[in-house]
């Protein structure tokens, strides 16, 4: 007998306890085991879920008695980017993304010009284009928070939903990083973070605004551009501007009702 193969060698360790399966490696190997499409098994909470926004929610906020809405005055933005430094810092945002940004529109009778280098987060430095403009401006942009949202309908684990005061957050105790909702929303608003792997967007600054603040790029805008207001209340000027029908929303086509308006917005941008 080889002397390797002997009833007296050491015996080989034994594997290590495999790693604990959590509930999103469980649901992520689900989906790619479906082929993209998400396997329903008994016991698994999966699918649009009950949310209350309880992880986001200052203590004593009643969400029933509010409904949020964000209005943007494109006539008054200076492209400063005031408003994307202030989101970074309030809400960590991964370098090389950001939740809201500000595109800036060169527009001549011959050609258009659109850029937001760094999504304005350093302003917007001169630049030269071969046609020359007539006009210019600055536009904000950011997550509409519609009623019909494409990412709340393909979200396959219930990550990505609205609550009862019209925001849309993300759970990111839910989300698998799927990716699913970055592709589905039509406005460009949401990214897979780099840190947590899961769907990141604008979220009004909810934690903010559950305890009587503005969301940070309003509050820090010099020249009022963003407006946050509440559509319970009748005397808000953001749902008085709504009212008399002197906003627009980005892409109507769609049918998703935004809830995030505009004062001004050319028709270059519609």
């Amino acid at each position: 007998m080889d002397d390797t193969t002997r009833g007296d060698a050491p015996a080989p360790a034994p594997d290590p306890a495999p790693r604990p399966v959590g509930r999103r490696d469980f649901l992520a190997g689900a989906l790619r085991l479906g082929g993209g499409v998400l396997v329903f098994l008994a016991g698994v909470p999966v699918g649009a879920a009950e949310h209350g926004g309880a992880d986001h929610v200052a203590d004593g906020y009643d969400w029933t008695q509010h409904r949020w809405a964000y209005l943007i005055d494109t006539e008054k933005c200076i492209g400063c980017g005031s408003c994307v430094r202030a989101c970074k810092a309030e809400n960590a945002v991964p370098d090389g993304f950001v939740r809201t940004w500000v595109e800036r529109y060169l527009v001549s009778p011959e050609a258009s010009h659109v850029d937001s280098p760094k999504g304005g987060l350093e302003g917007f430095p001169p630049i030269q284009t071969p046609f020359t403009p007539t006009k210019s401006f600055f536009v904000p942009k950011m997550c509409n928070h519609c009623k019909e949202t494409p990412c709340v309908q393909v979200c396959p684990v219930g990550a990505s939903y609205r609550t009862q005061d019209g925001v849309v957050l993300v759970d990111g105790e839910r989300c698998i990083g799927c990716g699913y909702c970055v592709q589905a929303c039509p406005y460009g608003s949401r990214f897979l973070s780099p840190t947590t792997h899961t769907a990141e967007k604008c979220t009004w600054c909810y934690h903010r605004i559950t305890k009587g603040m503005k969301p940070a790029c309003v509050e820090v805008c010099p020249t009022g551009t963003r407006r946050f207001g509440d559509m319970q209340r009748e005397d808000d000027p953001v749902r008085l501007a709504i009212a008399r029908g002197r906003v627009e929303v980005l892409q109507p086509h769609l049918l998703t009702e935004p809830q995030c308006y505009y004062l001004g917005l050319d028709k270059e941008v519609r």
